[in-house]
């Protein structure tokens, strides 16, 4: 898997180097940012809203399925208890019958993202 690094030398836009991939990432003006990225938060969503989408096309195209446009849409609402909720609606544009529906349901469910976010994953810091 590709090393992903980010740099920040003041206030809190980030650069984000992805492998090949040039990303920003920032807090919006109310939080004290400039707004010149999505937040840490959104940068979640869409990660997960892009395997999802991916892994639904992967496995409809093994398939013999068409799904024609999907589209993902995320929503995460924060708890103050910290019992943090996704909320994922997945939308085709060709018809599906239930059976395929159900299917890409449980697929969605599985996706590599949403196991690691499920799951959680250990994350190991180093100061260097």
């Amino acid at each position: 898997m590709a090393i992903t690094a980010v740099d920040s030398e003041t206030g809190y836009a980030q650069r984000i180097k992805a492998g090949l991939h040039d990303l920003k990432a920032d807090e919006p003006v109310s939080a004290g940012g400039t707004n010149t990225g999505p937040t840490p938060y959104a940068l979640l969503l869409a990660a997960l809203g892009a395997c999802t989408s991916i892994t639904l096309r992967m496995y409809a195209e093994k398939k013999g399925w068409r799904l024609g446009h999907i589209h993902v849409e995320l929503q995460l609402d924060k708890s103050d208890e910290g019992a943090d909720r996704i909320e994922r609606e997945i939308r085709f544009a060709a018809p599906l019958t239930e059976e395929q529906r159900r299917r890409l349901a449980e697929v969605a469910e599985r996706t590599p993202v949403t196991k690691t976010i499920k799951t959680g994953s250990p994350i190991h810091t180093r100061l260097i």
